[in-house]
């Protein structure tokens, strides 16, 4: 048996037996793990508030074979105006399915753990329109992975101005010359490719620190749907919960 210390935020759950609760928790070091947790539907039991989904916490585990167990926890934050706005949590909820999709056990994922706890916290604690939350974070997210696209010269000549299109195929930005045989390209304004490069550039905790006008940011959405079901070879859907 062996006892682990770790903050994590529970991403899913389920019930298990009369009380118990099996739930999966993303760790910055462990990765997406499984954790059952005993007792935890009682009213009484202390790790009722912790082990909710969405709480971020600091918990002690205990591991027996394969099977991880939590001890005891401590909440950190609870992101309370995402439970109790329909609209903040059907992106909380649509941003940890796709989570779920990308995080795996045992892999590092503390830069991936960040950047949801980031824009969880936008969602929860500011006015900003949750679609230009959503593209940020999808952006961010493929460059976390290894899908950075190249934004500061023409992916096929090298040229560095009149770069006006961004090519899904070809992973970014084209000039006026070099854009015209590929059917993959979306026509985008400078204020979306100084946009895309503030986001590749910036780290987690600043990534929403700009604002969009209304075309570059319906541009932006429509780069960022692409470009992420292009890339993750699926398509995500932001559906209603109801």
């Amino acid at each position: 048996m062996g006892i682990i210390k770790t903050k994590g935020i529970i991403i899913a759950e389920s019930n298990m037996g009369d009380f118990d609760k099996m739930l999966t928790m993303l760790t910055p070091g462990l990765g997406k793990i499984s954790c059952a947790a005993k007792g935890a539907r009682r009213q009484s039991s202390s790790l009722l508030a912790g082990t909710q989904f969405l709480c971020f916490g600091e918990y002690i585990l205990y591991k027996s074979r394969e099977i991880y167990s939590i001890n005891s926890c401590e909440t950190i934050e609870m992101f309370y105006n995402i439970r109790t706005d329909l609209d903040k949590i059907k992106y909380a909820v649509h941003i940890t399915k796709i989570i779920l999709d990308i995080t795996n056990e045992n892999e590092n994922s503390y830069k991936i753990l960040q950047l949801f706890l980031n824009t969880l916290y936008m969602i929860s604690e500011t006015d900003k329109d949750p679609d230009f939350i959503l593209s940020v974070f999808k952006i961010k997210l493929l460059c976390l992975l290894g899908f950075k696209p190249r934004i500061e010269s023409c992916v096929v000549c090298g040229e560095r101005e009149n770069l006006k299109y961004f090519s899904i195929k070809d992973n970014g930005v084209k000039c006026e010359e070099c854009y015209r045989q590929d059917k993959s390209v979306i026509s985008i304004t400078p204020s979306t490719w100084a946009a895309l490069k503030f986001i590749i550039q910036a780290p987690s905790k600043k990534i929403f620190s700009f604002t969009l006008k209304d075309e570059s940011l319906k541009e932006l959405e429509l780069l960022s749907k692409i470009y992420f079901n292009e890339k993750l070879e699926k398509e995500y859907k932001l559906e209603e919960l109801w």
